[in-house]
């Protein structure tokens, strides 16, 4: 009777989180009111515009920590389809280090689709880092993918993934 208890906590657990995986990394605690920016994410999914809303996603989480970083200028619509986005975050980078930024937020898109088949689950990968613009030099990383449910929306399974990898952020 008891292995059956266990065994049914286990599924219970196991359903509850879905399909997720995440890295962590015990950085070091960085200051909530420090000076702080947004580089664009590289998408490297193969849905459009996927580091963009990613972005979009992340500013709203980074406010309820309580920080309030500089969103890099966006380039007008015609050229965000024609720039390539590891360009886009090199010149993040200089922008960063002209306003004087102590930290800024970057990273990479890796999924961003629903899956094929007749659930269409959303499924969602993203990779994060905190880098010194001063100095080019990786403070943090993590990174994070989950697999929702049939019935959930794919800004919903990234907000739970950014929420988490956001959440394993040290502040003060």
């Amino acid at each position: 009777m008891q292995i059956i208890r266990c065994l049914t906590l286990v599924v219970i657990a196991a359903l509850a989180t879905g399909c997720s995986s995440f890295t962590r990394e015990s950085g070091q605690t960085l200051p909530r009111n420090a000076s702080w920016g947004v580089a664009p994410l590289v998408n490297y999914a193969q849905t459009p515009q996927a580091g963009e809303r990613a972005e979009q996603i992340l500013i709203s989480i980074l406010a309820e920590e309580g920080v309030r970083p500089l969103m890099y200028p966006q380039a007008p619509r015609q050229d965000l389809l024609l720039q390539d986005d590891r360009e886009r975050q090199i010149q993040a980078l200089d922008w960063a280090r002209q306003q004087r930024l102590a930290y800024v937020i970057t990273g990479s898109v890796e999924e961003w689709q629903y899956k094929n088949g007749l659930d269409g689950e959303p499924a969602v990968g993203v990779s994060l880092q905190v880098l010194e613009p001063a100095t080019g030099r990786v403070v943090w990383s993590s990174s994070g993918a989950r697999a929702g449910w049939s019935r959930e929306s794919l800004a919903g399974a990234a907000q739970k993934v950014l929420r988490e990898l956001v959440g394993n952020l040290d502040f003060e």
